[in-house]
């Protein structure tokens, strides 16, 4: 009997956690390289596989009817993978996560929902990915969305330059904060304002 979270051993609890957002096998869709994958999962299993004989194996890892399916097949041919997968596969997987977050606003928004957080790949299978049966792997997916949370951040600098607060709707405030035409926000009275330009 395999008992993982919260199951007991009447109990298997399957209902999605708030944060599954972040799971490579959450139904969120990917445009990757010009093609449309059903998951995340999907994309990356997919860019294992390079080299234009193999485009019997990509088509299958496209049309699989499952992320776990997708995984399947990757893990069936690994043998004939590029041969710099290794070395490539932590930036491959960072720019799928980055467009996951980019292509999808729910997504962008519950990651940057974290705060602070330490984010966790709470996998018992995965000590790369995730933090693995001992709960002292590397958690490489974690640390990735940590990454791109930091990136996607609102970036705060100073603004010395009079037209900005001149420019200035302070007639719409928004949480203490008013529109710039600069394309970022201006905080406060005075001669200097705190912009806030939104990361793209």
């Amino acid at each position: 009997m395999e008992l993982h979270g919260s199951d007991t051993e009447k109990q298997v609890f399957f209902y999605e956690r708030d944060f599954y957002i972040l799971s490579n096998f959450s139904a969120f869709t990917l445009q990757w390289f010009g093609y449309r994958f059903d998951t995340s999962e999907a994309a990356y299993h997919w860019t294992k596989f390079n080299d234009p004989s193999m485009t019997e194996i990509r088509d299958a890892i496209l049309l699989a009817p499952s992320a776990h399916e997708a995984f399947k097949i990757a893990e069936r041919f690994k043998d004939v993978r590029r041969e710099d997968w290794d070395d490539v596969k932590v930036p491959y997987m960072k720019k799928i996560l980055r467009a996951k977050a980019d292509q999808h606003e729910y997504v962008k928004r519950k990651l940057l929902a974290t705060g602070d957080r330490e984010l966790i790949e709470n996998s018992w299978r995965d000590n790369f990915w995730g933090w693995g049966p001992n709960k002292d792997g590397k958690n490489m997916l974690g640390k990735l969305w940590m990454e791109i949370r930091e990136e996607m951040r609102p970036k705060i600098m100073l603004c010395n330059e009079p037209k900005c607060l001149r420019e200035c709707d302070h007639s719409k405030p928004h949480e203490e904060t008013a529109i710039c035409r600069r394309g970022g926000c201006c905080r406060g009275p005075g001669k200097l304002a705190y912009c806030i330009e939104v990361s793209a």
